[in-house]
């Protein structure tokens, strides 16, 4: 792949995670002592904690923040009384069209029934095993093996954005286009800023970002259904999926398309960091996994609860709501910190502990209610895939002792920046 463009998809990586870096800070202890102390405020905690937020876009809106896991269940599971429309009005200007984030009511569950079974198990089961598969150890982990080393971030970075293109439908012999794309994703991200003075050149690099992606995508959604659309890649279902008589027109399936892209990499590339930084820490548990591969999707359920990407997540009150005895007023915003809930100690029995043999029991990792991710399946495939190709090619795999050790960091999207491994 030609240097220029994967130069630009790494500082982009790393531009979103400077953006959302906040305070360095132990946030595990400050949640600890919130739950304890403070379960509820009326602030908004993030800004407190220097991260933009979807939260603070209009400064008249009260913010109330919350940290137990009932009262963040309680409010993802809710979606008539806590509402996410608000979010088109942040993201909107970036992702026009079909944003399900920022839907709500009928529109978000119509949207929703014809999106779903394009994304069930036993599609993305064939993906995995017809794309994901030979993409992942053919293309990147048996060209790795002669090295005995690796920063395990730059597979991580590569394989989730490589992975949901070739599921997408674009050519897999474009890899220059593929890293465009990518970069340009993340330049959308990278759109929300604290900083008023880099808030309006992010705003434009992403406005601009969005409307080359949009027109790239466009082309394939046009070209796709020009050849009938009978394939089995995201576009060909997409444009094939049909609910109560309805289907999706090109303009649709193209800004669907492209507000999947960011999170496709991003959130996948920081869960697989954290997963394997929280295995490789664990030896022992990692020789487990290694042994007994149906444990490895315990350790994801766990590493996501555990390590969750996206530390919180934004609704709005729909009317006037009582929570942990504050008022919160119709038109409020209310931040749920999913790290804090993922937890809370009322929830979880040692839950400071990563634990893959802990009982089954919902977190707030990939969301919850009638927002869940609605990829999570792609994504839990992709990290399956990639923990068994990565146990099954290097022999022996452990943390680089000649290398700084990894650290999971960042106040709103959580992931280590590097993980030195070697290998016999």
């Amino acid at each position: 792949m030609s240097k220029p463009e994967t130069t630009t998809l790494e500082s982009a990586y790393a531009g979103v995670a400077d953006n959302y870096k906040g305070s360095d800070v132990d946030l595990h202890a400050i949640y600890r002592d919130m739950r304890k102390n403070s379960p509820v405020i009326a602030e908004n905690f993030m800004a407190r904690l220097g991260v933009p937020s979807i939260a603070g876009l209009d400064a008249n809106r009260p913010t109330f923040t919350l940290f137990k896991y009932k009262d963040v269940m309680a409010v993802l599971r809710d979606a008539t009384n806590f509402t996410s429309g608000f979010i088109a009005e942040g993201l909107g200007a970036f992702f026009d069209g079909l944003i399900l984030t920022g839907m709500d009511g009928d529109e978000h569950r119509k949207a929703r029934a014809l999106l779903q079974p394009v994304f069930m198990p036993d599609v993305v089961n064939r993906w995995r095993d017809t794309k994901m598969d030979p993409i992942v150890r053919n293309e990147y982990i048996l060209p790795m093996l002669p090295g005995k080393q690796a920063d395990l971030m730059d597979f991580g970075l590569h394989f989730p954005i490589r992975l949901i293109y070739s599921l997408i439908g674009f050519p897999d012999n474009r890899p220059e286009q593929i890293q465009q794309y990518a970069a340009w994703a993340l330049a959308i991200l990278a759109g929300p800023q604290v900083d008023a003075e880099k808030a309006a050149m992010a705003r434009k690099a992403a406005m601009e970002a969005a409307q080359s992606l949009y027109d790239g995508v466009k082309i394939a959604v046009e070209q796709v259904r020009k050849d009938g659309a009978q394939g089995d890649d995201l576009i060909s279902r997409l444009l094939r999926a049909e609910y109560e008589g309805r289907q999706l027109d090109d303009h649709e399936v193209t800004t669907f398309v492209r507000s999947l892209l960011p999170a496709a990499g991003e959130t996948t590339t920081r869960t697989f960091g954290s997963l394997m930084t929280l295995l490789l820490e664990r030896p022992a548990v990692l020789e487990r996994v290694r042994n007994d591969r149906s444990l490895v999707g315990k350790a994801i359920d766990e590493a996501v609860r555990f390590e969750p990407v996206a530390t919180f997540k934004v609704r709005q009150a729909a009317k006037d709501l009582e929570i942990g005895g504050f008022q919160i007023p119709k038109g409020a915003m209310v931040q749920c910190i999913v790290s804090s809930a993922n937890r809370d100690e009322d929830a979880y029995e040692n839950s400071e502990t990563f634990d893959i043999d802990r009982k089954p029991k919902p977190s707030f990792g990939f969301g919850f209610g009638p927002h869940m991710c609605i990829g999570q399946f792609i994504a839990k495939s992709e990290l399956q895939v990639a923990v068994n190709a990565i146990l099954d090619l290097l022999p022996n795999i452990r943390l680089d002792p000649s290398k700084p050790a990894p650290k999971i960091v960042g106040a709103q999207l959580r992931g280590p920046h590097s993980l030195p491994v070697i290998w016999d």
